[in-house]
């Protein structure tokens, strides 16, 4: 399992390995193989103030996909709701399976 951890205003980027990773829906790897799951999380509130929900679970997408190659992924998927910041996704091999 992965953990990353955000503090601040941090911006989270794409590295060039997250960049070649889909995020799917659970229905779209019905055929990919399941190589895990990741959990990512970061801060959803600034000086007690809520942040955007489409930033942070833009944010946690983008972190699931750059941690997904670690575990020879290729492909995301949701597999919790956004709480307090924290998102679990399963990570598939859908090309080249």
């Amino acid at each position: 399992m992965t953990v990353a951890l955000l503090t601040g205003c941090a911006w989270v980027k794409l590295t060039p390995e997250g960049e070649k990773v889909r995020v799917l829906s659970a229905q779209e790897v019905a055929s990919c193989k399941k190589k895990g799951e990741t959990t990512v999380s970061l801060r959803d509130k600034v000086a007690g103030i809520g942040r955007n929900k489409d930033k942070v679970k833009a944010e946690l997408e983008m972190l699931a996909r750059n941690a997904a190659p670690d575990l020879d992924g290729d492909t995301v998927v949701p597999a919790s709701e956004i709480v307090d910041g924290k998102q679990t996704f399963d990570v598939y091999r859908c090309i080249g399976n």
